[in-house]
């Protein structure tokens, strides 16, 4: 299972684990609740109305027809109070009064109760004995779940409990709020719940990008290829990219001290066998014009190391690069040009020419000194295996945002078995011209300079002879520039 899966459903199960109890809770005593706010003004209206029966009382003055009256005026009435979505209409409050052995001397209900012994019940024998008397009993309805609620207030006259003042409500109305209220809360409850889910997943997401990023970057550089480390956070998943970094910078490093040396060593043993050779002949006695031979050799072959070990300066410099330092805006056309005025020297003593097909309204970012160095080796290698008065071409074009570069010459093209090897480090072919080879590191120079700049390079053989290398880099298409006509140029003129 991914880590991202594996949070959100963590998350899910941690808020399912610590909210189901709390809508449960509030689902379950939400009737407590509604009844909770019903009682508490019933307590004032039972002590407000024993108040008003207990001054009558002392006066003298209780009538109890007045009451009967009063209730049934009020029953009378026709009510259209709207309290949020419930309509009332009547009046269903209730009342009675007791003396103070417990029997009602008024009920507002039924005129004919009047004498009956309510001292069992608990609201009336609590009150009686000094204490808060109220009690729930089921009302007469063909709905079970109705109610109806009891308060009693003591009637205090002169100092004494003279009775027992009870108010009734049932709770109808309460049940059309509990009726009404669990729709919104299942409404507000899932829309939370969703809520949730959604924010559990983007936490996910969130949480896991950066490890998908450190993921990508390891992968990339398992592939071999040239990126830049990804951005983290600065989280523990960031300080694990930072060591990963430094272990991969630590051990790529390692590995490439290694292969150098290697290579070097295996580069250098020849020229150094040379050199030894002729030092060691030199000894003996010989002519002077072949004594001037053999220290013509030990010069050229103290040149070529000494060009190998430049050359492989360069290229370690290069290689250990993360990203290009330098960045300008850079027309290719003035580029290839410069390259093609460094040549010319090369290009006429070969009698070669080069034909020009590079439009000049493509616009590139880079290093202009390492592309020009790139670029040079590319065009050299042309110059390298081209026969004798040939042409080499020169062509571009854009598309999509990348622009496509393409040096084509008449050569012999690339063997078979060398068109894997031609940018590894130290492989050369044989020039048609001298027989001798390279150093092996331009082509492994070019490549590093064009992944650096985000582009590719391919060498391969043309249908027709000859060789193209093919370079695609992203560019920008400048609108307002006119591309030239093809042109070409004898670069011995």
């Amino acid at each position: 299972m991914r880590l991202g899966t594996r949070i959100f459903l963590c998350g899910l199960f941690i808020f399912a684990l610590c909210f189901s109890y709390p809508i449960k809770w509030t689902l379950d005593n939400l009737r407590t609740r509604y009844l909770e706010g019903v009682e508490e003004p019933l307590v004032d209206q039972a002590n407000i109305l024993a108040a008003v029966v207990a001054r009558e009382m002392e006066a003298g003055a209780f009538d109890r027809e007045k009451w009967y009256r009063a209730f049934e005026s009020a029953r009378a009435r026709h009510l259209s109070a709207r309290i949020y979505n419930l309509v009332k209409t009547d009046v269903d409050l209730k009342m009675y009064i007791t003396d103070a052995s417990g029997r009602i001397i008024f009920d507002s209900e039924d005129r004919q109760n009047l004498g009956t012994d309510y001292s069992a019940w608990q609201d009336v024998s609590l009150t009686l004995e000094g204490k808060y008397g109220a009690r729930s009993s089921a009302a007469a309805s063909a709905d079970p779940t109705v109610k109806v609620l009891h308060v009693a207030a003591p009637v205090i006259v002169h100092g004494k409990i003279a009775g027992v003042l009870t108010v009734a409500k049932p709770t109808t109305n309460i049940n059309q709020f509990l009726k009404n209220a669990k729709p919104q809360l299942f409404k507000v409850g899932a829309f939370a719940g969703l809520a949730a889910v959604l924010l559990t997943y983007i936490a996910s997401i969130c949480l896991t990008r950066p490890i998908k990023r450190l993921t990508a970057y390891a992968n990339a550089v398992g592939a071999g290829k040239r990126v830049d480390f990804p951005e983290l956070d600065r989280s523990e998943i960031g300080e694990m990219g930072s060591a990963f970094a430094k272990m991969q910078e630590t051990l790529e490093g390692k590995k490439y001290v290694e292969e150098y040396v290697q290579k070097l060593t295996h580069e250098v043993k020849s020229p150094l066998s040379a050199i030894r050779g002729a030092a060691e002949l030199l000894d003996e006695r010989m002519e002077p014009e072949q004594r001037r031979r053999f220290l013509s050799n030990i010069r050229n072959e103290t040149s070529r190391i000494q060009e190998i070990v430049d050359r492989m300066l360069e290229l370690a410099a290069l290689e250990n690069r993360k990203m290009l330092e330098k960045r300008e805006r850079l027309n290719f056309s003035e580029l290839v040009e410069s390259v093609v005025d460094a040549k010319r020297p090369a290009l006429a003593q070969r009698r070669l020419w080069v034909s020009n097909d590079v439009p000049e309204n493509i616009v590139i970012e880079g290093d202009s000194f390492l592309l020009h160095q790139a670029l040079s080796n590319l065009l050299q290698n042309a110059i390298d295996f081209s026969p004798d008065g040939a042409e080499i071409r020169l062509s571009g074009g854009a598309e999509g945002g990348r622009f496509t570069f393409v040096i084509e010459d008449n050569g012999s093209g690339i063997p078979e078995f060398a068109v894997d090897k031609v940018f590894d480090k130290f492989f050369s072919l044989q020039r048609p011209d001298t027989g001798k080879k390279s150093t092996g590191l331009g082509l492994s120079f070019v490549k590093e300079v064009i992944d650096l700049h985000g582009g590719a390079v391919t060498l391969q053989n043309r249908p027709q002879g000859g060789a193209s290398a093919i370079v695609q880099m992203p560019a920008d298409v400048e609108r307002a520039a006119v591309t030239p006509t093809t042109h070409a140029t004898p670069a011995f003129s």
